[in-house]
Parts: structure tokens; C-alpha cells; sequence
């Protein structure tokens, strides 16, 4: 696994925490949630292409194509 993906991914949860954190401290809980929605979906974005990449691997290795 890439290392420098997982520090990535761990920089995008430190940083929606640290914002969902403030909005909510400042009474603003719905843009705190939307927040949290948006770093969840940089990541499942940033995850997408390994997991293709897995796919294809599992297609070759066992000739499904």
C-alpha cells in the first residue's frame, strides 16, 4: 500500500475533524455535518482508483476476462 496515500487520508480526517469541531462549537451543527459528508467523500474518491486497481488484478490473476 502506498504510504503517502495513507498519510493523505489521514490529513483529510484530521483536518474535516478539526473543522467539524469548530462549526459545531460555533452553532453551526448542519454545516459541521455537511463537513464531515464532504471529507468522507474526498476519501471514498481517493480510495476509488486502488480499488480498481484491485479489481483488475483479481481479473488477471484468475483470467475472469
Amino acid at each position: 500500500m502506498q504510504l503517502d496515500l495513507l498519510f493523505q487520508i489521514a490529513g483529510v480526517g484530521v483536518l474535516t475533524t478539526v473543522v467539524s469541531a469548530v462549526l459545531s462549537s460555533s452553532g453551526r451543527s448542519e454545516l459541521a455535518n455537511l463537513a464531515t459528508v464532504a471529507g468522507l467523500a474526498i476519501v471514498l474518491l481517493m480510495v476509488a482508483g486502488l480499488l480498481e486497481d484491485l479489481f483488475t488484478s483479481v481479473r488477471t490473476i484468475f483470467q475472469l476476462y
